[in-house]
């Protein structure tokens, strides 16, 4: 059975290839070189997108944490308070409460502390 190269597909999909890898250094824009490079770039970038959402979280967490501890309580008591109060809002919002609206933030703080006390009572 005789060989088929693949003409006019295996070039389509070289340039494909290589124009998904301009912008790379170096010996990057031959086809072997940027084939692997791009694979190992397209698995950083999927890895990244999971691992950008456990970042952001723990972000929300230390800034919900330290402004929660400037007002007296911790995070994990924070939190327990607000679900006891009924309050349901996420960390992505308490956060940014905790960071551009102080005032509002102390009222969460409050509403939790108070939650808090009765439960204990």
């Amino acid at each position: 059975m005789p060989r088929v190269k693949g003409g006019p597909q295996g070039r389509r999909r070289h340039k494909r290839q290589l124009k998904l890898a301009s912008g790379f250094v170096g010996g990057r824009k031959l086809y072997k070189q940027a084939r692997s490079t791009l694979e190992k770039g397209l698995t950083y970038a999927y890895r990244d997108r999971k691992q950008k959402k456990r970042e952001f979280r723990a972000l929300w967490i230390a800034r919900i944490n330290a402004l929660a501890r400037e007002n007296g309580i911790s995070y994990s008591a924070l939190i327990d308070g607000l679900k006891k109060a009924g309050v349901d809002v996420d960390r992505k919002m308490l956060a940014a409460l905790a960071i551009e609206r102080d005032g509002l933030f102390t009222e969460l703080v409050r509403a939790a502390k108070s939650a808090l006390g009765s439960a204990a009572a």
